[in-house]
């Protein structure tokens, strides 16, 4: 089924947006009248979920699709099948991000290829394919980052070397693509423990709240409005890294 040409509302693609920050966003923009492109790997039955409900709320404005961004065929695909879907894209938000621990010692070639991939390359190569149809609407591109892409993060400096590889991308695409798309990057700050609790022992997250000059973590909805800012507030505002931490020290 494709959308009607004739529906103006904006249409935004949003990697990763099934589950926790992703689907803040879509939230967040969907209540705003956007119609929102759901991009989920495996988070199959989040991802419908949330698309029913949009769905329910405001009738043929959501749209699931699946794919891995490490991997170009699926890249290729995915901006196809939105395309054709509906017709146009306005905002691409790249959100989808692998996280986890590569101490230098037990660093392998799939773990660096694979945060590479999904924090820097992925994102890249999905833009490449969208550009065309982003430049015809004069949209815009939001890439989520994080702090650590300048604060590092110890033993996860691969992890944090792709995400100031997406932060310099963003950039140089503000220039390269500008004047019809804007190109931003959010970093968020301590939003989400880790999926993980255990993970995170108690000492380590004092210490992080002591960090925080707000002195408690921000929430989901706290990147989903910077996101709808940059989306449809923020015009004159391009190449720019909006960090959302509660002023981190």
């Amino acid at each position: 089924m494709i959308h009607n040409t004739n529906d103006n509302r904006p249409v935004v693609l949003i990697t990763g947006s099934a589950r926790r920050i992703g689907a803040a966003i879509a939230h967040t923009l969907h209540k705003a009248g956007m119609r929102i492109c759901i991009h989920y790997r495996h988070s199959q039955d989040q991802a419908l979920e949330l698309c029913e409900a949009l769905n329910q709320n405001q009738g043929d404005s959501a749209y699931c699709v699946q794919g891995d961004l490490c991997d170009p065929g699926d890249i290729e695909r995915i901006a196809k099948q939105v395309l054709n879907k509906f017709q146009r894209l306005d905002a691409l938000v790249n959100n989808a991000s692998e996280f986890y621990p590569t101490p230098i010692g037990e660093l392998d070639s799939a773990q660096f290829d694979d945060l590479i991939a999904s924090n820097l390359k992925g994102p890249a190569f999905l833009i490449q394919q969208l550009v065309p149809a982003l430049r015809t609407q004069h949209g815009c591109i939001v890439n989520i980052s994080d702090i650590h892409a300048r604060v590092p993060n110890t033993q996860h400096s691969i992890y944090c070397a792709a995400k100031a590889g997406l932060e310099g991308l963003s950039r140089g695409l503000a220039l390269e693509l500008a004047p019809q798309i804007r190109v931003n990057t959010i970093a968020p700050g301590a939003i989400l423990w880790p999926e993980n609790q255990d993970s995170l022992d108690a000492v380590t997250a004092k210490k992080i709240l002591d960090s925080i000059a707000l002195k408690r973590l921000g929430n989901e909805n706290d990147i989903a409005a910077a996101a709808l800012f940059l989306i449809r507030d923020a015009h004159y505002i391009t190449g720019q890294v909006l960090n959302v931490d509660g002023g981190r020290r």
